[in-house]
């Protein structure tokens, strides 16, 4: 790694994406150019020194699926952490089976740096139609027609795209970083092992699929099993996934078809008066439509499989349920059929819930290997990716010596609590779909519902409890709208220095850095004996700060923590240069000055991100962000030892025995 930090190579370059929700969203690229020119894309980062290494790493990912990829990406911008994907399968995903991408999700590529490209490519769910028996029974008749995101519930929209074309994203990502990392395919998981080896203590054994008898051997510090539903890790860990099958058959097909039914680009739950449920999702592309047939029930020890679903029978129950509109397929992408369960472990990793309290997690799993349930609700995919969001700063963090091994526990407990929660939420989505509906009170009991739940469908509701990196709700009045323990929630904001419109939230980038977002009171513009004046100068030359205390002398000030402040002037009425000079720092070898880190309301297009977040106009406000982009702790601005006492639970000085 650059002796000034992880983001030492990289200054502004901007790209206007797509106008959503009345207004323009900017989006953030990158910086570069911090220690001389350099041609070229500037997307694609110089090599490691090291990329050779493969048989000893630092992660061990198994498994290509949404989870993987996503760990993959987020340690891949980290030249000094060396890490393998390994996939049983011969190559990369082509067609995927998950196509919902919720909006939070869509949050999460912008820090990832993708996010227009996804709403660019996708079909974008504006509204959700609801369909039922006409009052006669011979037909169905529109009940209801409402928008399928609620007004400022994120700045992104709800995305449907093939799992494949974000699997793509993600393996551009992490082609382009430091790393180059490239999965490795053909790799069949057969060993698990952890050892006593204090450097590499989990050891891995591959054979190849196509021919078994060549193996490989892979030692890791840790290792991270995002390997499906039948996860080979998760056996390996002598965990199962707890629950019961609902016996509820569905089928699945993407197909290019002619219909005369007037709702088909929408989204559209469809409950006929005895032949079943439907469920439409339009596709990228303006042609293709994804449809969930209700099957019938299982019986006994009756499994999908022996049903002998055929795409014409699909398609025969389709045109049943949604007669006397007329479904007429061209051609059937791709199909499935499945059985409808929900089923959770009941930890994430090889250290939680054992009786030995001195033992650190190693081993971990994500996505289906450790919760599975219905496609309907859209989640799947979607809490996938959240958790290895989750898991993968704290991995970097303990890795390079930032925190104390005990923040990789705060995993299993974040994100085992959130699966059952999908998991109960499912299941009611699950009943409400297959219901056969008495009447008109039965009938709308499952468009409340969805009303209810698009919160949750949107991945924006996700709330950790206390912990080690999450606070209290002390000071919650100081910020009304960032509530602990919810992901930031975005809104509009003029940069300072350049008069450039975009959201707060694109600035939080997926680099493992801790964010204190400073909110100005009433007058302050930086003056030095303001408030947030006050604050920087504490953040930048107190010893017990944590940005002197947890970073070396030779890295950047901001490569830990990030300080950005947002006043309530008017941009115009400013003067970048009068700002305190943590929020205009020299970086790199020329030591040249970081201009992104002030902010203004939007005074012009509006909303006042002040009003609208509900920020105390009179105290002001320190907002503390996760890598993960969610809110750890609301603080008044001249909280320091509240800020030094919740950093000290779990960060680690450098030089510091790990």
């Amino acid at each position: 790694m650059h002796k000034h930090g992880l983001n030492a190579a990289v200054i502004a370059k901007q790209v206007r994406i797509v106008p959503y929700l009345g207004h323009h969203i900017w989006k953030v690229i990158m910086q570069y150019h911090l220690n001389g020119y350099r041609p070229g894309n500037p997307s694609h980062s110089a090599p490691a020194p090291d990329l050779d290494q493969r048989s000893d790493v630092d992660v061990l990912i198994v498994g290509c699926g949404p989870a993987g990829l996503t760990l993959a990406a987020q340690l891949s911008v980290f030249p000094d952490i060396t890490t393998r994907i390994v996939d049983r399968k011969s190559g990369p995903l082509e067609v995927g089976q998950a196509d919902g991408i919720a909006c939070r999700s869509i949050e999460m590529f912008a820090a990832f740096e993708f996010a227009d490209s996804v709403i660019n490519e996708g079909y974008g769910v504006n509204e959700v139609a609801f369909w039922r028996p006409d009052t006669d029974g011979t037909g169905l008749v529109r009940s209801n027609r409402i928008d399928d995101v609620e007004h400022d519930l994120s700045q992104m929209p709800h995305v449907i795209l093939n799992q494949a074309r974000v699997h793509d994203f993600y393996l551009e990502k992490m082609r382009n970083g430091p790393r180059r990392l490239v999965p490795d395919y053909d790799r069949d998981l057969v060993a698990l092992t952890r050892t006593d080896d204090p450097s590499y203590p989990v050891t891995a054994t591959f054979a190849n699929p196509t021919a078994p008898d060549q193996t490989e051997t892979v030692r890791a510090r840790y290792v991270v099993g995002c390997d499906g539903a039948r996860s080979a890790v998760r056996r390996s860990m002598g965990l199962k996934l707890q629950g019961e099958a609902a016996r509820q058959l569905w089928g699945v097909m993407d197909i290019l078809a002619v219909t005369d039914f007037p709702d088909i680009r929408l989204k559209v739950a469809v409950q006929s008066a005895d032949q079943g449920s439907i469920l439409i999702i339009p596709r990228e592309g303006g042609y293709m439509e994804r449809l969930y047939v209700e099957l019938d029930a299982l019986h006994g020890d009756e499994r999908a499989a022996d049903r002998n679903v055929t795409p014409a029978f699909l398609i025969a129950k389709a045109q049943s349920i949604l007669a006397p509109y007329t479904l007429d397929v061209k051609d059937v992408v791709w199909w499935s059929a499945y059985e409808i369960g929900q089923r959770v472990c009941d930890v994430f990793d090889d250290a939680a819930g054992t009786q030995d309290q001195t033992r650190a997690p190693r081993i971990f799993i994500a996505g289906d290997a450790c919760h599975t349930h219905s496609p309907k609700a859209g989640q799947g995919m979607n809490v996938s990716m959240a958790d290895t969001f989750n898991l993968g700063w704290k991995l970097a963090a303990v890795l390079r010596n930032q925190a104390a091994p005990a923040l990789l526990e705060t995993y299993s407990q974040e994100r085992q609590a959130k699966a059952k929660e999908l998991i109960d939420f499912d299941r009611d989505m699950a009943r409400l779909f297959s219901a056969k509906p008495k009447n008109a009170a039965e009938e709308d009991q499952f468009q409340r519902y969805f009303q209810k739940h698009g919160r949750y469908t949107a991945g924006v509701e996700t709330r950790y409890d206390p912990s080690l990196i999450t606070g209290d709700d002390r000071y919650q009045n100081l910020a009304k709208g960032l509530t602990v323990g919810k992901r930031f929630h975005s809104a509009p904001v003029i940069r300072l220095a350049d008069a450039l419109p975009l959201h707060l939230g694109h600035t939080l980038l997926a680099d493992g850095r801790w964010r204190l977002i400073a909110f100005a009171p009433m007058g302050d513009i930086g003056q030095p004996d303001g408030a947030i004046a006050q604050l920087a100068g504490f953040l930048a030359n107190d010893a017990q700060s944590p940005f002197r205390r947890y970073r070396s002398d030779t890295q950047d000030i901001d490569s830990v923590f990030d300080l950005r402040a947002v006043f309530q002037a008017s941009h115009q009425d400013m003067n970048v240069n009068a700002l305190p000079a943590l929020l205009r720092p020299a970086k790199g070898r020329f030591g040249l000055i970081d201009y992104e880190k002030a902010f203004c309301p939007d005074l012009k297009h509006g909303p006042d991100i002040f009003d609208h977040r509900g920020i105390d106009r009179t105290q002001g406000a320190l907002i503390v962000v996760r890598p993960d982009q969610f809110v750890a702790q609301v603080l008044p601005l001249d909280a320091t030892a509240q800020l030094i006492a919740f950093f000290e639970n779990f960060m680690v000085p450098p030089g510091s025995a790990p």
